[in-house]
C-alpha cells in the first residue's frame, strides 16, 4: 500500500509517540525520587507514569504499523523486532528497532512483575531509560521533519526536559543521603554535648 494517510499518519504518530516517551520519562525519574507533595501525591504520579507509558506503547505500535504497511519505501516486517533489516536506512530504522526491542521488554516484565525478583524486575526497568535516547536518535536520523524549526524545538525541549529532571534527582538524592548521614551521627553528637555539659558543670 501507498497511500498519504499512511504517510502523515507514521509521521504524527511517531513525533507524539516521542512526547509520549519523554514525559514518560521524566515522570519515571521523579517518582524514582519517592517525594510526594499534597497536590502530586506519590501514587497519583506513578498512576499518571503508568497510563503515559501504556498510550506511548500504542502510538509506537501505530507508528511501526504504518511505516511497514506504507510500500513507498521497503522498511520490512522483520525490520519491526530484528535490527539492521530494513532495505531503506538501514541504521537510523534498526535504531528505531532497538527502542521498540527495549520497550517490549519492559512491558512483558512489568505483565509478569508478580512473578519475578524485584532486583531482576527493576533492572530490566530500567532499559527504558536507553529506549528514549535511542528513539529520540531514530527520530531525528529518520525523519522527515528534522530541519523544521518547530521540529527542532521540539528535540530541544525534550532534552532539556530529560537532563532537568535528572538534575532534579541527583539533587534530591544527595540530600537524602546527606540527612541520613546527619542523622546516623546525631547520637554520636548527643553523646559528646552531654560530656561537654557534664565536665563543665563539674569544673564550676
Amino acid at each position: 500500500m501507498n497511500s498519504p494517510v499512511l504517510w502523515y499518519t507514521t509521521r504524527a504518530t511517531g513525533i507524539v509517540a516521542l512526547i509520549l516517551l519523554t514525559v514518560t520519562m521524566v515522570l519515571g525519574t521523579s517518582t524514582s525520587n519517592r517525594t510526594s507533595t499534597p497536590r502530586w501525591p506519590g501514587f497519583a504520579r506513578q498512576d499518571l507514569h503508568k497510563r503515559i507509558s501504556l498510550m506511548s506503547v500504542v502510538f509506537v505500535g501505530i507508528h511501526v504499523l504504518t511505516s511497514v504497511l506504507d510500500t513507498y519505501v521497503d522498511i520490512g516486517w522483520a525490520s519491526i523486532l530484528v535490527p539492521f533489516t530494513s532495505h531503506y536506512d538501514r541504521l537510523w530504522i534498526a535504531l528505531g528497532t532497538i527502542s521498540v526491542d527495549l520497550m517490549l521488554a519492559v512491558v512483558t516484565t512489568s505483565l509478569v512483575r508478580h512473578r519475578m525478583n524485584a532486583r531482576l524486575w527493576r533492572a530490566v526497568h530500567w532499559i527504558a531509560y536507553l529506549s528514549w535516547p535511542v528513539a529520540l536518535a531514530h527520530a531525528f536520523g529518520s525523519g522527515t521533519d528534522t530541519t523544521q524549526p518547530w521540529m527542532i524545538a521540539l528535540g530541544a525541549a525534550a532534552v532539556a526536559s530529560v537532563i532537568g529532571a535528572i538534575a532534579v534527582r541527583i539533587v534530591v538524592q544527595v540530600s537524602t543521603r546527606r540527612r541520613t548521614l546527619a542523622l546516623s551521627q546525631a547520637p554520636v553528637v548527643y553523646r559528646r554535648l552531654a560530656r561537654y555539659e557534664l565536665r563543665n558543670r563539674d569544673a564550676l
